[in-house]
């Protein structure tokens, strides 16, 4: 038996992350200065940190509910309404999974029989292709272009429909071009996946990396998906810690929708992994009802780093819009002649500066770079020093 037997022909032809490529030459160097990775620098907050200590001193090291604790359930359930004017019931609406990209998985897979087409927008995350593979199901990718900003348009969707369209992926405020929906985009996709009969699924994990949103008005309610009560039968949204709360490390997420729909995630759920870890979920609950302060001050920073970053990269000659999502700039290599991967690999080899190729987001990412802010200033400005060296600028 050939070794390429021993594995699933479906697993087998996956293609590996095109992130990971960049991050491995990246681990093997000294002096790199990283605008790959997109984790933040910050700490998880102490007072969050410590409600996980406090619950194992407590003794809190055993199984959970599949759907999570209570405790963490009512705890989300709270925060989606004060933060974005999203009502569900936590006792059958709300399941706590092992991070935001369990969420995507489980969702996938109890909504999607072999065959099965899923629609999702391009460039992005670099999972959702091969979450939708591993269902057995199609995706269908939906081009996003930068002169719209990287926003989703229904008519580019309508373009992509057919009978077989089980569900939509969407992901904003996106990685990787940190473009986000307002309001008014978000009605024109949910009356599209109404026409169509389809589910819409909202991966939010940068919700509150949304800077949009007013700092003075503390009361200003966030843009999701989940916002539109007579649509709240055709979302399922998937959120997690990992970004708004600097909680990578804790793997934990949620996805919200119809009870028939998490009842199923669940059921995959309960099969696969059981429970998410039980001090995590402690860990949530402190977030949620009160890490607000928490997030406001790193978005903050973030922004900061946003502009200085923006305003250096197109006094360099690389155009670069300003996102108004996420933590990560997609900036345009097209004026420099090369292609997104040899960009990548010089800047990378000639001036120890890491970011990812767009083409690993999807081939209409070819012809930008990611580079995330979601590191100290200081090494910014020496990212930007190099790059500017690259470019003769």
């Amino acid at each position: 038996m050939k070794s390429r037997e021993r594995v699933a022909r479906h697993v087998a032809e996956l293609p590996k992350s095109g992130i990971r490529k960049f991050f491995d030459i990246v681990a093997q160097s000294k002096d790199i200065v990283s605008l790959g990775v997109g984790e933040p620098d910050f700490d998880t907050p102490w007072h969050i940190s410590r409600a996980a200590v406090t619950c194992l001193e407590n003794g809190g090291t055993h199984y959970t509910s599949n759907l999570g604790t209570p405790e963490l359930r009512k705890a989300i359930c709270r925060y989606l309404q004060r933060r974005f004017g999203a009502t569900y019931e936590w006792a059958d609406e709300v399941l706590a999974t092992v991070g935001v990209s369990e969420a995507i998985d489980l969702a996938i897979r109890a909504l999607c029989a072999p065959g099965d087409e899923v629609l999702y927008h391009e460039p992005c995350f670099v999972s959702y292709a091969a979450a939708i593979r591993l269902a057995h199901a199609v995706p269908v990718a939906v081009e996003t272009r930068a002169q719209d900003e990287f926003r989703l348009r229904p008519e580019a969707l309508e373009a992509a429909v057919t009978p077989r369209t089980k569900a939509l992926l969407v992901n904003f405020p996106c990685n990787p071009t940190g473009a986000v929906m307002n309001r008014e985009d978000m009605a024109e996709i949910l009356a599209f996946c109404e026409r169509h009969d389809i589910i819409l699924l909202a991966d939010e994990v940068y919700s509150e990396l949304n800077y949009t949103i007013d700092e003075a008005d503390g009361a200003a309610l966030l843009p999701s998906f989940a916002a539109f009560p007579e649509h709240r039968g055709r979302v399922v949204l998937l959120n997690g810690f990992s970004k708004s709360w600097a909680m990578t490390g804790y793997r934990l997420g949620y996805a919200c929708g119809p009870q028939d729909i998490i009842d199923a995630m669940m059921k995959i759920h309960q099969y696969g992994i059981m429970s998410a870890p039980t001090l995590a979920q402690a860990a949530g609950v402190e977030a949620m009802d009160h890490g607000d302060a928490d997030v406001a001050r790193m978005r903050r920073e973030y922004r900061k780093r946003r502009d200085f970053l923006v305003a250096a990269l197109n006094a360099s000659g690389l155009p670069t819009p300003l996102p108004k999502g996420a933590f990560y700039v997609f900036a345009d290599i097209r004026p420099t002649g090369l292609g997104s991967e040899e960009f990548a690999l010089r800047l990378l080899k000639d001036h120890a500066v890491a970011c990812v190729p767009g083409g690993a987001f999807g081939r209409c990412g070819e012809g930008f770079v990611r580079m995330s802010y979601a590191t100290g200033l200081d090494k910014i400005k020496v990212a930007v020093e190099r790059i500017a060296a690259m470019l003769g600028a």
